[in-house]
């Protein structure tokens, strides 16, 4: 059966080509198109129970995307919702807003129609529809098939134990799930004044999830922080902005030469790769415009091969949700020399149980919690100043 997609956007244009993109795979048709916000709720309130994903824009006249996510949030209408923007400056945090509210991805929206109906943008697109509907994907990152992914129709508006805005159900993998077993290294206590690092690693419900992080770190936290979220260029300096306003601890897109400080987080750049170089006693940035790893950039098995030769006493990694498997290889190298605590976010409260699931099957995980508990577990291993 075809997953029906609600098309909600402003130009007249910009719903034909989206239309044409969507309805030219077998596996979606675009059930509906709504000109703004309004129209889509008048829709939605009614027929949430036949739409499967949204495609939705941010500026529109009478009621923008913003605004239309805050009214489904407060009638506690559950939908899978796509942004589809532009990259420019000032629209790149609305869509980190847009993200933080639930929204499941966004696809960046070509600047020319030209551009607009070219195989790349239409594959970006079909792509995110694919995963978010979860329809079959072969995993791209990884030598194997992990998803076939089903996601369950929910029958009922409105929930009473949860409030979010959009909620993507959590992915259920189909192969036979491994026994899932935390790591038993035996650690020795770390001395007084010990350099410590956290690592953390993330990807699809990524910018909601730092939003439940990282804000709840408190400042005087025993450790400097590195975040790869992946995002293309243009995106993570908003991201990091509003990480800012809401957190005690510092938070910034990290730049080229800086130095790595405890109290501060680092978000690697999008578009770029970030590692870490010691320089006699200190740590600094590196972040360099190179080719994409497994089409990721910024790559978190690159962040973290770059500790390897680190002398930290202790690098805390953490791997949040996210497609795919990137961090865990970049982990294993780690943890073949390093000092190193793993934790990973749990299935049920993962957008998209990809990444951690992995790095849960490489037995290297002590620890697997829910997303509400992630800060606690970060500030409970790492300690305070």
């Amino acid at each position: 059966m075809k997953k029906n997609i609600l098309v909600v956007d402003d130009s007249a244009l910009m719903r034909r080509l989206l239309s044409d993109i969507i309805n030219s795979d077998d596996r979606f048709v675009v059930s509906k198109v709504a000109f703004n916000g309004l129209e889509a709720l008048d829709y939605v309130t009614t027929n949430f129970k036949n739409v499967d994903a949204v495609v939705l824009d941010i500026n529109m006249p009478k009621m923008n995307g913003l605004q239309f996510m805050e009214k489904i949030s407060k009638l506690n209408i559950k939908l899978t919702v796509i942004i589809v923007s532009t990259i420019a400056k000032e629209g790149a945090k609305e869509t980190i807003q847009a993200l933080e509210l639930g929204a499941f991805d966004f696809v960046t929206k070509p600047e020319s129609f030209i551009e607009a109906k070219g195989d790349d943008f239409k594959s970006r697109l079909i792509k995110c529809l694919t995963v978010a509907t979860g329809q079959n994907l072969i995993n791209e990152q990884s030598d194997t098939q992990i998803a076939r992914v089903e996601r369950p129709r929910n029958t009922d508006n409105v929930t009473s134990s949860n409030k979010d805005v959009v909620i993507s159900s959590r992915y259920d993998f189909k192969r036979e799930k491994p026994e899932i077993k935390l790591a038993s290294k035996d650690r020795k206590p770390l001395k007084k004044g010990a350099t410590k690092l956290v690592a953390l690693a993330c990807s699809t419900g990524g910018p909601k999830a730092l939003q439940k992080v990282v804000p709840l770190l408190p400042k005087d936290l025993d450790a400097s922080f590195l975040i790869v979220q992946h995002m293309p260029k243009g995106f993570t300096n908003s991201l990091a902005m509003r990480l800012d306003e809401m957190s005690e601890l510092v938070v910034k897109e990290a730049v080229d030469g800086e130095e790595v400080k405890k109290g501060h987080v680092y978000i690697a750049k999008g578009g770029y790769q970030m590692r870490v170089r010691r320089e006699r006693d200190k740590y600094y940035l590196v972040v360099s415009l190179e080719d994409a790893r497994g089409g990721l950039r910024p790559c978190a098995d690159i962040m973290y091969e770059s500790l390897v030769n680190s002398e930290y006493d202790e690098i805390t990694c953490v791997v949040l949700t996210g497609m795919g498997g990137d961090g865990t290889q970049g982990i294993k190298k780690l943890n073949e020399n390093n000092n190193i605590y793993v934790i990973a976010q749990d299935e049920q409260t993962s957008t998209v149980y990809g990444m951690p699931k992995v790095i849960a099957e490489s037995g290297l995980v002590d620890q697997i919690v829910p997303l509400e508990k992630v800060a606690d577990a970060i500030t409970n291993h790492v300690g305070v100043l």
